[in-house]
């Protein structure tokens, strides 16, 4: 989701129905990336946490080799996805009053972005390595990751294209 202002005139803008100044925009869409963070990075931080206990039990000794090498990519997937939806708030610490917001806006919306890849792959590889253990059944597992992976794909993107395209094509998907 890529909340880039819309060009619009120096003076007035902010799209259909909106009276705002550039800056204003960039305030709006700002407001919009940190709750979209507040959302996606808890749930980010709190499978993290979960994995990295993993390590920790029993269970975890008793891997093969494909399993063990699974939970380290797995793990470092949760890593990179955590650190790609925290990089807005540093970048905003380090931008603040340089007035910069709209590149702000621009270069968080592309870290959320792609933090929400990051997370979606650490959730289909969680699930992979959890039905492996459960099930004890590859094909099983395999079956339903994919679904899972399918399923991130089906809401996260597809869906929301198909709004998009909808909105901008009205008639056309009736």
């Amino acid at each position: 989701m890529d909340h880039t202002p819309n060009p619009s005139p120096p003076d007035r803008g902010g799209g259909p129905g909106r009276d705002e100044t550039p800056q204003q925009q960039a305030d709006r869409l700002w407001t919009d990336v940190l709750q979209e963070v507040r959302v996606a990075q808890t749930g980010a931080q709190i499978l993290f946490g979960f994995l990295v206990s993993v390590a920790f039990t029993p269970v975890f000794a008793n891997l093969g080799a494909f399993d063990k090498n699974l939970y380290v990519i797995t793990v470092t997937l949760g890593a990179c996805a955590t650190a790609s939806l925290i990089a807005p708030v540093s970048f905003h610490r380090f931008l603040a009053g340089h007035n910069l917001k709209p590149a702000l806006v621009r270069t968080a919306s592309r870290m959320v972005g792609l933090g929400l890849a990051l997370l979606a792959l650490t959730i289909s590889c969680a699930m992979l390595l959890l039905l492996r253990t459960a099930t004890g059944s590859p094909t099983v597992a395999w079956a339903v990751s994919a679904a899972v992976s399918g399923w991130f794909a089906t809401s996260w993107l597809l869906l929301p294209y198909l709004v998009l395209r909808s909105a901008e094509h009205p008639g056309a998907a009736r």
